[in-house]
């Protein structure tokens, strides 16, 4: 793992996640340390498609698409300090524990996701993390999560 701290725009995590627009939901990651931890960012912008049914008229980012945001952070952390760019990067899910959500993330915001690594390790399939998303300083959302990282080779060009 490198000790030294590195980021990631957009165009790099495009590079690592699958995801795209609707459902990619993390902006840049600002701090990447290695494996072990990362802080990515969310704009929260009306023109997301879940705030036209969550809620009309006050419209509340879902919470899922919080817990989400945290875990394609940790997916760009992985992606970076294990040097894992330009694969087929996918990352599932194993379960979400002691979730809470404690402040609603509306538009205007600006989210950021602090992630750390609890368990796995350089070519593991199971990772543990922690996540915590603020807005402004506040705690939004918190939870731990597990993932499958499944690395089935290069993309095709």
């Amino acid at each position: 793992m490198s000790s030294e701290t590195k980021s990631a725009d957009i165009q790099l995590i495009q590079r690592i996640l699958p995801h795209r627009y609707p459902f990619l939901l993390v902006d840049k990651v600002v701090e990447i340390n290695g494996y072990s931890s990362s802080v990515g960012i969310k704009n929260v912008t009306m023109n997301e498609p879940h705030f036209q049914g969550h809620f009309p008229g006050t419209p509340i980012m879902p919470g899922v698409t919080i817990i989400e945001a945290m875990a394609q952070t940790a997916g760009v952390m992985l992606g970076v300090g294990m040097n894992i760019i330009d694969s087929e990067l996918l990352i599932y899910f194993m379960n979400i524990d002691n979730c809470k959500f404690r402040r609603k993330v509306v538009p205007g915001d600006v989210m950021k996701m602090h992630v750390e690594t609890l368990r796995g390790k350089m070519g593991g399939k199971i990772f543990k993390f922690r996540g915590v998303a603020t807005v402004d300083g506040e705690v939004a959302a918190e939870a731990e999560f597990s993932a499958y990282v499944d690395l089935t080779g290069e993309k095709s060009k």
